[in-house]
């Protein structure tokens, strides 16, 4: 009776060397030699006698098997595979829709996702070699691979379809994936959906996530952010505000702050309050804060409405919770209050920058400096410039001297020089030259504590 210790020894020992047999033993015409010859430039390649004899033996079906063969890298498939793709002449054959898939599913299974990209490209969207997805999908089923790949390659060629606005086609990946069970990636159907959002396809955008919805397809505050992002880009704000509502009360998704800043920078892009004020109501409904993002899309909107003591509140209360106002957010409100003719609410915000500390800009001299020359106080322009100077902000000086040298003022003639210049070309002087907000100016200025 044999031992069998022994007996297991044995078969242990013959498991080992049949793993180690290489299957490149058994391909006659295919040698190690051929395979570096494909990795050579094509004129040392070309007139080699090994290549010669290896595609004169070359046929479809054996190439197949080649590429299938798991012993034979990837990368080294991927050689041979492009070497095919230019030197075409040389074999009697036509690299066939399953030649791709096979090297495509390779690639996918070593996590080389951008190069199995491009091979799915060629058979999905290149106009030579562009097969209809049903053909593809049945011609899939003839690849060797794992559920999980399979996955991969159905995702990529999905995203593959959505990049290249082929969006009946990925709608059809997507349907066939649900038929067969093949899992979904939600980061793909994000990107679909997005790409759907940048065409202004509004209507396939919103379908498609209740289509993810009503298959059971993961869908997080990603995708339904996505889908708001595409409804405010074309204007329909109410619809993206409606939806999010709706996820809310389906308790599908719960929306953070940056859905609702994508809500926001779309109503105070348009002026459209009304719908801002429903959309601050969410928010404080769901218990999601405002972030530093949050306040500047409210002060873009604010200042560019000319909504000046909407915005200083908005000020005041980032303040309040303790948020870093820059300089740029005081910058706004300034050229709001400029524009508006409000200087003496400019030059107060200004103040207030420098008892919050907030350190100031070149560009905040220069929006304070539009505003006085709105109203004609070019004498407080001068003052400013000496401040400037004083601190050595000597950028912040030539900026405002070109923004009064291209409105007809230099700072150095004083406001004598200026009244002269303005007898000299009187029509070069608006109804904003007349001072007709100087009081409001002058009384500002004149408990301003200039600094020594």
């Amino acid at each position: 009776m044999p031992n069998p210790i022994g007996l297991q020894s044995i078969l242990r020992t013959l498991r080992t060397a049949k793993k180690g047999l290489h299957p490149l033993r058994f391909v006659p015409f295919l040698c190690q030699e051929t395979l570096d010859l494909i990795s050579q430039p094509p004129s040392a390649a070309s007139s080699s006698p090994s290549l010669t004899h290896f595609f004169s033996d070359l046929d479809l079906s054996s190439l197949h098997g080649i590429l299938s063969d798991h012993y034979i890298p990837s990368s080294t498939c991927l050689k041979l595979f492009n070497f095919l793709l230019t030197h075409h002449s040389s074999i009697s054959f036509e690299l066939d829709l399953l030649s791709h898939l096979i090297v495509a599913c390779r690639l996918l299974k070593a996590t080389k996702f951008s190069e199995a990209k491009k091979v799915i490209k060629f058979v999905t969207v290149d106009q030579m070699l562009r097969y209809p997805f049903p053909l593809i999908a049945d011609e899939f089923h003839g690849c060797p691979c794992k559920p999980r790949t399979a996955a991969k390659f159905f995702n990529t060629m999905l995203q593959v379809y959505s990049e290249n606005c082929l969006y009946d086609e990925a709608l059809m990946a997507f349907n066939h994936m649900k038929a067969k069970g093949i899992q979904v990636n939600e980061r793909t159907c994000t990107v679909h959906i997005l790409a759907l959002g940048k065409c202004d396809e509004v209507e396939r955008c919103v379908e498609f996530f209740h289509r993810m919805l009503k298959t059971g397809t993961p869908v997080s505050v990603y995708s339904l952010t996505a889908v708001v992002e595409g409804l405010c880009r074309s204007g329909e704000i109410k619809m993206g505000r409606e939806l999010v509502e709706e996820m809310v009360r389906r308790g599908a998704v719960r929306p953070n702050v940056v859905t609702f800043n994508v809500l926001i920078a779309a109503c105070a892009k348009r002026w459209n309050f009304e719908e801002l004020a429903l959309v601050s109501g969410l928010m404080e409904k769901e218990a999601v804060g405002f972030n530093i993002r949050t306040y500047r899309l409210l002060l873009d909107g604010f200042t560019s409405s000319r909504k000046v003591e909407e915005a200083k509140k908005l000020l005041t209360e980032m303040h309040g919770k303790g948020l870093k106002v820059d300089a740029n957010s005081y910058n706004l409100v300034i050229n709001a209050c400029g524009v508006s003719g409000a200087m003496g609410s400019a030059i107060s915000v200004f103040d207030e920058m420098t008892e919050r500390g907030v350190v100031k800009n070149a560009d905040t001299y220069w929006v304070l400096a539009d505003g006085l020359h709105r109203v004609g106080d070019m004498g407080a322009v001068d003052g400013y410039m000496d401040e400037m100077r004083r601190r050595g902000m000597a950028d912040a000086v030539q900026k405002v001297r070109l923004l009064m040298k291209s409105k007809g003022y230099n700072s150095s003639w004083g406001i004598l020089g200026r009244e002269r210049k303005a007898r000299r070309r009187p029509n070069k002087l608006g109804p904003r030259d007349g001072g007709m907000n100087m009081s409001n100016t002058n009384t500002a200025l004149k408990h301003r504590a200039w600094p020594n």
